[in-house]
């Protein structure tokens, strides 16, 4: 089935009158009349009864109408939609993530590149750090954050952002969020139910870390979600080690514990040579001209991490403004 066939049954659909039809589409009689046997062909059975002048609609002409319709219109929308992308009418961006990094993050580089391209659309996608990594190689996101994405294909290009240890977070007012002994907090921890991320990349979190804490494996609740995590650990259904940048409520407390020795780094991930639209662009720029390494400063280091963040973008969306472009 053509667009062009249904174009034309459209047209003899609107005014029972195939001469008529054939005018308002710019094409002879036989031909409109040729490309709507050959749609009738496809369906299995006549779409118009010609009768003279008493042309009208089969039951399955008026059973395929609106969905006809319905099809010529979306492929119309379609094509309006790429030429205003390719043009620049329209903006759009799409981005992956893995299921740990937190997208407050972008927030900051994310105002200031809706500052420089007003309206654009903006699409995020979570996934493994397989899924994404993939998705990086089918061409289907242009920008990739997250740590511990699949980095064996040699096109696939890392810049560390920062790197971070690993916390307890606990309910702001559990009993561990007053313990400031480490030997102490190691003791009470062995007694402690662990609320697990299910999707967190192995190469997070290191083999032996949930053993080394004196915790049973077993003894566990699993999330797949970082909101279902805080909800867990705000009602004190038990604690858990994650990311300091991660789950960061008003209702939680972060305690450090380097001491177990797990320690990871996030990163902006691209595919090298190949081009990136401008939206891409200059957001990949604003995110490596942020200074990320006030995130490993701890809890006070990331109060006011936004603002700070939004000032050290603006040049970048200001170049972008006065028509410069900004290159790697």
């Amino acid at each position: 089935m053509e667009m062009q066939q249904v174009r034309y049954f459209l047209a003899v659909a609107r005014t029972l009158n195939f001469t008529r039809a054939a005018e308002a589409c710019n094409v002879t009689q036989p031909a409109l009349t040729r490309a709507i046997k050959q749609l009738e062909g496809e369906f299995g059975g006549e779409l118009i009864r010609r009768e003279g002048r008493l042309s009208h609609l089969t039951d399955l002409g008026t059973r395929m109408l609106p969905l006809l319709t319905q099809c010529y219109d979306s492929a119309l929308n379609a094509k309006s939609l790429a030429a205003k992308v390719k043009s620049g009418d329209i903006a759009s961006i799409v981005v992956g993530i893995t299921p740990t990094f937190d997208v407050p993050l972008l927030i900051p580089c994310l105002a200031e590149l809706e500052r420089a391209f007003p309206g654009v659309q903006l699409v995020i996608r979570r996934g493994s750090s397989d899924e994404v990594g993939e998705w990086l190689k089918s061409g289907d996101i242009e920008l990739a954050f997250g740590s511990a994405v699949a980095t064996s294909w040699d096109r696939l290009d890392c810049w560390p952002m920062f790197a971070e240890d690993f916390d307890v977070v606990v309910a702001s007012d559990h009993y561990l969020a007053s313990i400031n002994d480490k030997d102490e907090l190691a003791n009470q921890l062995r007694l402690q139910r662990l609320v697990i991320h299910s999707q967190q990349e192995p190469g997070d979190f290191p083999a032996g870390t949930i053993e080394a804490t004196g915790i049973s494996p077993e003894n566990v609740h699993s999330v797949s979600c970082n909101q279902d995590l805080e909800a867990l650990l705000i009602a004190k259904f038990g604690v858990a080690i994650l990311p300091a940048s991660i789950c960061r409520a008003s209702g939680l407390r972060h305690i450090s514990c380097n001491w177990l020795g797990t320690r990871r780094t996030v990163a902006i991930y691209s595919v090298a040579g190949r081009i990136r639209s401008r939206e891409a662009s200059v957001l990949f720029n604003l995110v490596r001209a942020t200074d990320w390494t006030r995130l490993t400063v701890g809890e006070t280091g990331l109060k006011g991490l936004a603002s700070e963040m939004a000032e050290q973008a603006r040049p970048a969306t200001d170049a972008v403004e006065a028509g410069g472009r900004m290159l790697v």
